[in-house]
């Protein structure tokens, strides 16, 4: 079995450049998780854990946290927090496991792009449930859903630029002057868009944070009002991103 150190899981699992992939890897893992993550994905690798289990995992964690906002209450807030940041770790280690072990495959990929569309949906929906104030039906568990709706599909539309490009036969890597649109007035606005980091309160890390806010100012007030304002915002913001998101992908050469 296989006993590296942390630092040849760094060397080998964590390639040049990884850290810098702008579009494709989170603040959160930039600013800390990849530096704890190799001594997790160390462990997976003398226990033997193939990638796809960690990753099977990390879905775990992400559907875990959005059932467990469903609770209501600052302290399953809290532990919705810490699922995700969870989520977040394995989400590095699966990979990092695979290019160590060189057991990267298709199916990883299919599994973790599965788990992103998963962890959000849950966090959506629970938050709506939660908004709501118990398992029933209601406008604020439809909210929840409207939401993650929206998530769901800003995703599909990053996705779907990949199969219309493969489809076409072209490469499937976009570089970043393909993805600035045409028009200037539209760079400017797009540029604008991405400073102010709205389209964030809808991922997972970003979430987790704001409900944990939610909730302490709903314990003090002894209402949702909070939740449910964080509900309505995180439609607002899905409705918005769902249309911005694909403009932009039409407008830019990303599908040429």
């Amino acid at each position: 079995m296989s006993r590296p150190s942390v630092a040849d899981l760094r060397a080998k699992g964590q390639p040049p450049g990884l850290k810098e992939r702008v579009n494709e890897e989170h603040w959160a893992g930039r600013l800390y998780m990849r530096d704890l993550s190799p001594y997790a994905s160390t462990i997976f690798v003398r226990w033997g854990v193939p990638p796809n289990p960690i990753t099977y995992l990390m879905i775990l964690a992400g559907v875990g946290a959005g059932l467990l906002l469903t609770l209501g209450g600052v302290l399953s807030a809290v532990g919705a927090l810490l699922l995700v940041q969870l989520y977040l770790l394995l989400d590095c280690s699966d990979g990092e496991v695979a290019r160590y072990t060189g057991r990267t495959s298709v199916a990883g990929i299919y599994l973790d792009r599965i788990g992103h569309y998963l962890a959000e949906i849950a966090l959506l929906v629970g938050l709506g449930i939660r908004a709501q104030g118990a398992w029933e039906a209601g406008g604020w568990v439809i909210a929840g859903m409207a939401a993650a709706l929206g998530a769901a599909l800003i995703k599909v539309e990053t996705d779907n630029v990949v199969v219309a490009r493969a489809k076409a036969g072209l490469p499937d890597q976009v570089s970043e002057e393909a993805a600035r649109p045409r028009s200037r007035g539209l760079g400017v606005a797009r540029r604008l868009a991405a400073a102010t980091r709205f389209h964030r309160i809808i991922q997972a890390v970003e979430l987790s944070l704001l409900v944990v806010v939610a909730a302490v100012i709903d314990a003090a007030r002894g209402d949702l009002l909070a939740t449910q304002v964080l509900v309505v915002g995180c439609v607002v913001v899905a409705a918005l991103q769902t249309v911005l998101h694909l403009v932009s992908v039409l407008v830019s050469r990303r599908l040429e």
